[in-house]
């Protein structure tokens, strides 16, 4: 059959993605997948200069992606099919252009092989830079180390025609303006006619007047069991735990294990093959008969990586976390610019990153594939890759598509963001292949283009800026198009962002101050209460959330209606024995100040008045006056959550734990109901001295469905609380004496997360 492109649609069960967090993310990223200065003077100096190339301070301009859930129901999804006689690919344009499925349709099989692992529903985990990600496929990871921020994102997708247009062929064709680092990519895929291989042509364009950093790894998840072998030309390969050392180990054998089986090690770790110059290359994942899928690129493409979760308790409760009971476990194979992924590298001005890899099935002697000998299993695999499809038609395939790059969309499948189209009228680049249509910009864009226009950034209106500042843009061009804008609260605290963002702290600090100035609000406090954190100063940091908490719990005071979700998470909590007897919020002499104007971050000088009369008994409790609009109810939700658990953190950290769970108590129900703020309510009475109370909120049960990859703060907070119940008071126990508490109270499976040894 010719190659067919056609649009379709997916039914899997899903958790909504919900709405982004409205707070900027201003703190430094807690990626995991980073060395210190000593390890990197180990390395050889090709990358430890790439290592140490403009890391990423935050993943401004993004928004944090951390609204999801864990409730699934059958949703529908957009989908994209290329199919011919032999090959079937699956491609989900709202989520990050995702190859959900490759099938294999061998002769005599109606169903085919599926070459991928096939998650069979949508979960979002926070994996991705900027938060929610899910299992499963193939991905495409630009931007900076870690799973890229639009990995839930939507790609506009278009058909063009393919190299072998004359004989009718098409690629599908995916793109979007990536915002770390400000620049435009395309993924082309097609089916040639006959071929048993999907071929990705990839390409990065940097448009700007400066060099740029560039990241990108092509993420594969294969199927994965005890006769799992990945292969690859190497005979060493960098190996990196979530311990964060990186150090050069062999390949295969290492630490007692043969590591190319994945299940052969206890916990999750990157193995980064060394590939050799010159060598073909390529990655293979292959089964007990011997088969299973090869990828391949041109020679650009120079990275190759096995990720394995481990047999471990911590790597197989993840798996279960990102899938349904019953599904098998997978690993990945991945391929990249560099040799790790702790590395970027510059793009210079102008100039462009361009290769071309192929997907297919491979079928190689499971005997030589699985033998002791790793030279001959390499061998063998490579012999069987080049009779499959051989590495001079790799490289004549890229010369071809190359002239295709630039094809004009003749059909457009999908529609990504708007942001491309902004930065697009901004810079007036012209990018052939991939046009940034004006017709995508909607309303996130346009008080940008307003100030691109007019010079001057709309102000916040009453209603809906109670609920959602609006997300802020921070490249340098755009700092100075904020600097040049009328003084408005809004602009001054977007610039503080900008300033942020480049490391100008002090000039941040004072443009919040400054929005402060123009109208007291919750974001500029909480930047400025982020400031705080950063120089030492927890304690205003906690008066300032304190007061930001404060402010938006006034602004939203619109009881729930029936049907309304707060309303039914309440009647669910109304015999909650742990949330039963919390006691009602009381006066917070903090607050008090700052609600007569006189606190940290009133706004003094504004002519405005406290939520309440001076000195009068003041509470986080809403009770002020109504706001002039109505703010969104799901986007008020997000901000209550997202400020709330930040003031309970800083609290905490401020030794202000009484404190601390008035504003907990003051949350919405369906709010405390989280399996976030469930832990949140453990640690409050930890720290109140009721280790009994807090070991209760464990034993009932609860998902943190936002649990970030590494993140150890549940087993951290239960070792906390069986350690004060040993002891009975605050006073450290002896290591011996931890270690035995340690043993007579493990960690419950369900809490089981931790990446790295004990």
């Amino acid at each position: 059959m010719a190659t067919s492109v056609r649009r379709t649609t997916l039914t899997l069960p899903t958790a909504p993605l919900g709405p982004d967090n409205p707070l900027p993310a201003l703190r430094p990223l807690d990626e995991v997948h980073r060395v210190d200065d000593r390890v990197r003077a180990t390395l050889p100096s090709d990358m430890a200069r790439q290592v140490a190339h403009a890391p990423l301070r935050s993943v401004l301009p993004v928004r944090l992606r951390d609204g999801y859930g864990r409730d699934r129901a059958p949703a529908t999804l957009d989908a994209i099919v290329l199919e011919n006689d032999r090959l079937r690919a699956t491609v989900l344009p709202g989520l990050g252009g995702r190859v959900h499925s490759l099938i294999h349709k061998a002769t005599g099989d109606s169903a085919g092989t599926e070459l991928l692992y096939r998650n069979p529903v949508l979960q979002p985990a926070d994996f991705a830079l900027n938060g929610a990600w899910f299992s499963g496929g193939i991905e495409w990871n630009i931007g900076a180390t870690g799973h890229t921020t639009l990995s839930c994102a939507p790609l506009h997708a278009a058909r063009v025609p393919a190299p072998d247009a004359a004989e009718g062929g098409a690629m599908v064709r995916l793109w979007e303006w990536e915002r770390l680092r400000d620049l435009p990519f395309q993924v082309d895929l097609w089916l040639p006619a006959d071929s048993a291989f999907l071929y990705v042509g990839v390409r990065i364009r940097n448009p700007h007047h400066l060099p740029a950093p560039v990241y990108w790894w092509s993420n594969i998840a294969v199927p994965e069991d005890a006769h799992t072998r990945v292969l690859a030309p190497a005979d060493d390969a960098w190996h990196f735990g979530y311990a964060r050392a990186l150090s050069r180990v062999p390949v295969p054998e290492w630490d007692g294990a043969d590591r190319t089986y994945p299940l052969r090690g206890a916990y999750p770790a990157d193995y980064f093959y060394e590939v050799p110059d010159g060598a073909r290359r390529w990655i293979a994942s292959l089964d007990a008969d011997g088969s299973g899928l090869v990828q391949t690129s041109t020679d650009l493409l120079r990275g190759r990586k096995l990720f394995v979760w481990g047999a471990g308790p911590g790597g197989r409760r993840w798996q279960q976390w990102l899938t349904e009971p019953g599904t098998g476990g997978y690993a990945e194979i991945q391929a990249g610019l560099a040799r790790t992924q702790l590395e970027h590298i510059p793009l210079e001005a102008g100039e462009e990153f361009a290769w071309l890899e192929a997907y297919g099935p491979l079928t190689a002697d499971p005997a030589a594939v699985h033998g002791t000998d790793w030279t001959a299993a390499r061998r063998e695999t490579e012999t069987r890759l080049e009779a499959a499809l051989p590495r001079a038609e790799v490289d004549a395939a890229y010369a071809a598509w190359r002239p295709y790059a630039d094809a004009e969309p003749a059909e457009r499948l999908a529609t990504g963001s708007g942001w491309g189209a902004l930065e697009a009228e901004r810079g007036g680049f012209q990018l052939p292949g991939t046009p940034f249509d004006p017709g995508t910009l909607g309303a996130e864009q346009e008080p940008w283009r307003r100030l691109l226009r007019t010079g001057a950034l709309p102000d916040w209106e009453p209603g809906p800026s109670q609920a959602d500042p609006g997300a802020s843009l921070v490249a340098p061009v755009w700092r100075d198009l904020l600097e040049a804008a009328p003084s408005t609260a809004g602009a001054e605290y977007h610039l503080g962002v900008a300033q942020w963002h480049a490391g100008d702290r002090a000039q941040a600090e004072r443009s919040w101050e400054r929005s402060l100035r123009c109208a007291e609000t919750p974001w500029a406090l909480r930047c400025l209460a982020v400031a705080d954190t950063a120089s030492g100063h927890p304690a205003r940091a906690a008066d300032r959330l304190l007061r930001a908490v404060q402010l938006l719990l006034a602004s939203g005071t619109v009881p729930p209606q029936k049907g309304d979700p707060a309303l039914a998470a309440d009647q669910m909590l109304e015999t909650d024995p742990v949330l039963e007897t919390d006691p009602v919020l009381e006066a917070d002499p903090v607050l008090e100040a700052a609600g007569a104007g006189q606190g940290p971050g009133a706004g003094a000088g504004t002519g405005q008045q406290g939520t309440e009369a001076a000195g009068a008994p003041t509470s986080v409790s809403p009770a002020a006056p109504p706001v002039v609009a109505a703010a969104d109810p799901v986007a008020l939700e997000a901000a209550e959550a997202a400020l709330g658990r930040e003031a309970i953190v800083a609290l905490l950290a401020a030794d202000r734990a009484d404190d601390a769970r008035a504003v907990l108590d003051a949350l919405r129900p369906a709010i405390r109901a989280r399996g976030r703020f469930r832990l949140l309510r453990a640690q409050v009475l930890l720290a109140q001295g009721d280790a009994l109370a807090a070991r209760a909120v464990f034993d009932e049960g609860f998902e943190v469905c936002d649990l970030r990859e590494g993140d150890e703060a549940l087993s951290d907070t239960w070792y906390a609380i069986v350690e004060r119940l040993a002891s009975g008071t605050e006073e450290p126990l002896t290591e011996e004496t931890r270690a035995q508490v340690r043993t007579e109270h493990p960690l419950p499976g369900r809490y089981e997360f931790r990446m790295r040894p004990a």
